[in-house]
């Protein structure tokens, strides 16, 4: 059985020295069992994982069998995602060796991320109505009072030659102006931090980790199911301090969205008053953060809570769902070192509970912003590339105590630049058709590489691998779409204040 065995089977000394090594071995490591019967172990190990194999001996001195997943190391030296169960070989009450079978789950690790990818596209699909809605009122208002805007001012009347638009009359009952403009901005900010919420939960960048405070990215999820929610019931957001944890934003989000839309679903529309969804973060007695969703829903069954975490079990009609969510923040918050569990009872409604380790630095930086520097302490040479034309207005406009130059297209710019053309600041977009602002960035590198530390990026939003790993990359700045006037005058006139001290220091 062993000689036959597809997953490989080796067998280690109480000093880790290899002393079986089995054709299954052989067939997914690389070697001949003569290269490495009498070697160490550790040949198996990536160098960044060398010190799971002291862990490893300790669970064999101690007896203990464990399974785990890791990574290891092929004779070509690539590497591949494994699942270990390792034991301890026992001979007359004495362990004198271990046995460890080791299968490559490469193939089911990438199945597992595709289906995750898909599940929180599925559940961003189901919300996507509700998206829609909390963008399309905000939108009315800031169309309606543009117009008003135009209408005040009739401006689209025939041009008279008088530059200055003058009030039309027969609007003279209208809010002013500036209250109008006011409220345009107000929704159009409302619009913004729609997106930004629904970034957070479409963005693909799984491998990123960092501290994260779990109340910021909860509420952010209230905001995105909120339309799921409104007509159900009433919910209560009940923080209390905690610790960040290590982990990703968007994995956490996805988490968090499929807890609240499980809880969402699990209450009939009509009685809000009746009906609460209560979000309750703590740290418990062990030092981690707790976050739980309780809902006063319809609650379940000992025989369906048994079965809640397991992959495509539901309880929801046929075509809604995939009956993988829970199964799948079961693994993403066990990848996080933490555990999920529910409580619930029918009629009375259910309690799902994350728990997660804290970082050890359990603070989550906090950017507090500078001043700004709206008042510049010199004039600029700016030039301003996206393929957008009316973007390009906007910093035109917005940096208008400066001398701006503006162009569609970077390689045009690239041209100017080549030709000997000057610029204290580049502000460049990223993801452009002709040429991309990664690519123009590359090329300047080439011919002006002083020039390339003064481009400033401007995205609205890094949405492919390649544009990811540049912006973590480069050293720039870069400023989001959609940006605030002052904060973008801000930093051009902090990088022309910098370029006065350097050329000073010369």
């Amino acid at each position: 059985m062993v000689e036959s065995a597809a997953d490989a089977i080796i067998g280690i000394t109480l000093d880790a020295t290899i002393d079986y090594w089995s054709p299954g071995a052989e067939r997914l490591y690389g070697y001949a069992a003569d290269e490495v019967i009498g070697r160490p172990k550790r040949i198996l190990i990536p160098k960044e994982r060398e010190g799971e194999l002291a862990e490893t001996l300790s669970f064999i001195r101690r007896g203990e069998a464990r399974d785990y997943e890791t990574v290891r190391l092929r004779k070509d030296g690539s590497t591949f995602e494994a699942s270990v169960t390792l034991s301890p070989v026992r001979q007359y009450g004495h362990i004198v060796a271990a046995s460890i079978i080791t299968r490559d789950i490469s193939e089911r690790k990438r199945m597992e991320a595709h289906l995750a990818v898909s599940d929180r596209m599925a559940s961003v699909g189901t919300l996507a109505a509700g998206v829609a809605h909390e963008i399309n009122n905000p939108l009315a208002a800031v169309i309606a009072n543009l117009d008003l805007v135009r209408e005040v001012f009739d401006l689209t009347a025939p041009a008279t030659g008088d530059p200055t638009p003058s009030p039309s009359p027969q609007l003279s009952g209208l809010p002013d102006v500036r209250e109008l403009l006011s409220e345009a901005r107000s929704a159009a900010d409302r619009i913004r931090h729609v997106v930004k919420d629904l970034k957070l939960f479409s963005r693909p960048d799984e491998e990123r980790r960092g501290p994260v405070d779990v109340r910021r990215v909860m509420r952010s999820t209230l905001q995105m199911a909120s339309t799921e929610i409104r007509h159900r019931a009433r919910v209560v957001q009940d923080y209390g301090e905690v610790a960040a944890v290590e982990g990703n934003e968007a994995r956490l989000g996805q988490v968090f969205l499929n807890l609240v839309v499980n809880a969402a679903q699990a209450i009939a529309e009509g009685d809000v008053e009746r009906n609460e969804i209560r979000v309750v973060t703590r740290m418990d007695e062990d030092g981690h953060v707790v976050l739980e969703v309780r809902d006063t829903g319809a609650g379940m069954a000992p025989d369906v809570l048994e079965r809640l975490f397991e992959p495509f079990f539901s309880t929801k009609p046929i075509g809604i769902g995939t009956g993988l969510g829970l199964s799948i923040c079961r693994r993403i918050v066990g990848e996080h070192g933490g555990s999920i569990t529910a409580e619930s009872n029918p009629g009375k409604g259910t309690t799902l509970r994350v728990v997660l380790p804290a970082t050890r630095d359990s603070r989550v930086p906090s950017v507090v912003p500078a001043a700004p520097s709206l008042s510049p302490s010199r004039t600029g040479r700016i030039l301003v590339i996206d393929d957008e034309a009316v973007i390009g207005r906007v910093v035109q406009r917005s940096l208008s105590l400066h001398h701006v130059t503006t162009t569609t297209s970077a390689v045009e710019a690239l041209e100017w630049l080549r030709a000997g053309a000057e610029y204290d600041v580049i502000v460049c977009d990223i993801m452009m058709p002709q040429m991309t602002g990664i690519a123009f960035h590359e090329e300047l590198m080439k011919v002006r590489p002083r020039d390339a530390a003064r481009v400033i990026f401007l995205t609205g939003g890094a949405f492919t691998p390649t544009a990811r790993e540049f912006l973590d990359r480069v050293p720039n700045l870069r400023v989001d779409k959609p940006f605030e006037a002052s904060h973008l005058r801000s930093i051009v006139n902090d990088r022309l204040a910098k370029l006065s001290g350097e050329h000073a220091a010369h």
